[in-house]
């Protein structure tokens, strides 16, 4: 079977909530880019923010840490699907694993241009989603610290359907305490 690897920095850090979306996804461990932070500035449909690299401020080092993910080919469509609106696709990232500094080429997402803005915020349930994956495969505690301070924006539709996954991957999963 063909597979392919794919660096998950936000949502789909959760493993239960990448294996939602492909049920076969196997994580391979934590990773680190160099040079990018995280921003939660992709334009989403539902009008939050959601997460997306942008190089570093000024020249300053900074690392942003995600998580490998071994995926079958067969599921791509799967995970493109999912990711789809406002995100391209680029299949020659490289990240390097924290634990063995080994580098590795990947697939992730990244919002295109034209669906970044400044204004913009990650719903609640969103920003649980990344936490709870940082906090399970073991992030670095201050980069989980800087995710925490992330400022976000209550959901204003409880009957959306994407919050209402959310919260039940985040309750499988143990990590409801993470939702205010």
């Amino acid at each position: 079977m063909t597979t392919f690897f794919y660096f998950a920095y936000g949502s789909n850090m959760l493993t239960q909530r990448l294996q939602a979306r492909c049920p076969s996804a196997a994580p391979v461990g934590p990773a680190r880019v160099s040079g990018f932070g995280i921003a939660m500035k992709k334009k989403s449909k539902d009008g939050s923010g959601k997460a997306t690299l942008a190089p570093a401020f000024r020249g300053i080092s900074q690392d942003t840490f995600g998580v490998v993910f071994e995926i079958p080919e067969n599921e791509r469509q799967l995970l493109d699907h999912a990711e789809g609106y406002g995100y391209i696709r680029d299949d020659a990232y490289s990240v390097t694993l924290t634990r063995s500094d080994r580098r590795f080429t990947t697939s992730t997402y990244l919002a295109a241009d034209d669906h970044i803005a400044t204004n913009l915020y990650p719903f609640c349930w969103y920003r649980a989603l990344i936490i709870a994956g940082a906090e399970q495969h073991r992030l670095p505690q201050d980069y989980v610290a800087d995710l925490r301070a992330q400022a976000f924006q209550p959901d204003p539709d409880p009957h959306r359907a994407s919050r209402k996954e959310a919260i039940g991957v985040l309750e499988a999963a143990g990590f409801a305490h993470l939702l205010p």
